[in-house]
């Protein structure tokens, strides 16, 4: 899951929360906006992607967005709506959650808006959501994995929380036969907090081996020397690394540097190009993922070739949520047959009742408004990701 790091800590948070309730008002006092109702779907449909394509995540928003923009396209081209086509309208959040309010407002505003693509970023997210369900506005996410980002039934997450397919890892453990784990993660994001301090201890009690050592590293960290060595001295059989993005290469150099060449327990955030920079000390880092361009499910493929075919380059998970995201999104519109922001959302629900075959997979399922997928396991290499094995049901 993708959150902004907690570097001014709670000031940030707080700012967000501030400014979420500022807007609040002011949009209370304004009354709804939704789309005058009526029949039939307008010539144009209008929805916005409110999406940091500057800033700390940008790699995750710029994403999502390709993955948006080629399922529009085929849903234009598709005549799912008729005679009706998609304008995708894209806005950057230079990754502040003031700044993604600020634009869910205005999109809220816009009487030509059906509905809103949420940011990748919780903390972003969680500034949105509550203007989203107070004033009606049909908002699915993709990525932004904390609490109070699905907070109604206007309001849906394109994406499985990690800890509901990280205990995949737990056939690698088992294969490798490990009996302990060294655990480091930090406490820069909810969803990995969570693996490091429920997941992982569960999946001890579970599997029957030992955690020597868990030491949770905080924002600031940018040397990670004197964990390691803390977690090395611990003598385990493997390291489980839990970083965000631009942190995971240097935590496999200084591991390699430390003397540990094994194999390092990680999680999606390695991905999109970010162990690059360790070069040949990267090699070895695995973890459970929600989607991998080499999964074997026929819609995946299908996803996978129109990607190629689109940008020339093989498609990160972010893209694959957004694609499946436009597409649910779509379908609800095209049941709902208008633009009204109230017959979106009473769509969507139906919609989300149903199972799918998507770009993440087969047999797809909504559960309280956060998509489930079986996951997949992959180990990276300067030659290329490696997908070990996949979840059930792919």
């Amino acid at each position: 899951m993708i959150w902004n790091a907690r570097r001014a800590g709670r000031r940030k948070i707080a700012g967000a929360a501030l400014t979420a309730g500022v807007l609040l008002s002011m949009t209370a006092c304004g009354g709804s906006h939704a789309p005058a109702s009526g029949k039939g779907l307008p010539a144009e449909i209008k929805l916005v992607s409110v999406n940091p394509t500057t800033g700390v995540v940008a790699f995750a928003g710029a994403s999502a967005n390709k993955g948006y923009q080629l399922a529009v396209k085929e849903i234009n081209d598709s005549g799912l709506l008729g005679g009706s086509k998609i304008k995708l309208e894209l806005k950057d959040t230079k990754s502040e959650p003031q700044t993604a309010a600020s634009a869910l407002t205005s999109a809220i505003s816009d009487r030509d808006v059906a509905a809103v693509f949420g940011s990748v970023s919780s903390t972003e997210a969680v500034a949105m959501s509550p203007l989203a369900q107070k004033q009606g506005m049909p908002i699915v996410y993709t990525q932004a994995g904390s609490h109070g980002v699905v907070v109604g039934d206007y309001t849906y997450r394109a994406t499985p929380l990690m800890s509901s397919y990280y205990p995949i890892i737990s056939k690698f453990i088992k294969e490798q036969g490990y009996k302990s784990v060294g655990l480091m993660y930090t406490s820069v994001t909810p969803t990995l907090q969570e693996i490091g301090e429920k997941t992982y201890p569960q999946l001890a009690e579970n599997l029957g081996f030992k955690i020597t050592k868990s030491i949770a590293t905080s924002a600031t960290t940018q040397d990670f020397a004197a964990p390691i060595s803390q977690l090395l001295a611990s003598k385990p059989d493997v390291v489980a690394a839990l970083e965000v993005g631009a942190s995971n290469p240097t935590v496999m150099t200084q591991l390699r540097q430390a003397g540990y060449e094994g194999k390092v327990l990680g999680n999606s955030g390695a991905s999109a190009g970010n162990l690059k920079p360790a070069g040949k000390a990267a090699d070895g880092m695995v973890w459970p993922a929600d989607f991998n361009f080499q999964q074997s499910a026929a819609s995946s493929q299908k996803f996978v070739a129109a990607y190629r075919a689109a940008y020339s380059e093989d498609p990160l998970n972010y893209a694959a949520e957004a694609y499946d995201a436009a597409h649910f999104l779509a379908r609800s519109i095209a049941a709902a047959g208008s633009i009204d922001r109230v017959a979106i959302k009473d769509a969507m629900k139906k919609e989300a009742a149903k199972s799918f075959d998507g770009a993440l997979g087969k047999d797809l399922k909504w559960v309280d408004g956060t998509l489930q997928v079986p996951g997949v396991m992959v180990e990276y290499s300067t030659e290329g990701e490696k997908l070990l094995y996949e979840g059930t049901g792919q």
